[in-house]
């Protein structure tokens, strides 16, 4: 009983406040609901597990300023409801939107994430990194390109 009162309790903490203002998931989810979910994950000790369809995506070879947007599918394959507290990309350049609300397990859902190839000449590797109440608390993958320089600028890696 008491079990299920500490994760109904830090449900509750989580839901309130996520669902309210518009803001990034890392502003919505505090310090405090984090240890609230591992105090749940050490008594129940059930966790979330992170499963991506893919480490690596590619491009290809792209023009220098082009926008260009992905989507990885993370699913939760453990017993707890998975919270991706934080999405974070290696650079300003690349922007990951995850979801919002907890993943149930058994459940997906989308990371968006887009590269602004601007200032960006030459081979690009990247990476997101996932802040997560999984048992190493974060999860990383990458997206690569290949982007052409504008006319008369060498290509360099920045």
């Amino acid at each position: 009983m008491m079990k299920k009162s500490i994760g109904f309790l830090a449900l509750s903490v989580v839901l309130m406040t996520t669902s309210c203002k518009q803001e990034s998931a890392a502003d919505k989810i505090t310090d405090a609901d984090m240890k609230a979910l591992e105090a749940e994950k050490a008594l129940g000790g059930k966790l979330p597990k992170v499963k991506l369809d893919k480490l690596v995506h590619d491009f290809g070879t792209i023009n220098e300023g082009d926008k260009v947007e992905t989507e990885f599918i993370v699913t939760n394959d453990g017993e707890a409801d998975l919270v991706i507290a934080e999405a974070k990309g290696s650079c300003g350049c690349t922007v990951p939107q995850p979801p919002k609300d907890p993943i149930k397990p058994g459940d997906s859902a989308p990371i968006k994430v887009s590269f602004n190839s601007q200032g960006k000449p030459g081979a690009q590797e990247k990476t997101v990194t996932l802040t997560t109440n999984t048992e190493n608390g974060h999860e990383t993958f990458k997206i690569k390109a290949n982007v052409t320089p504008k006319a008369g600028i060498a290509a360099t890696n920045k």
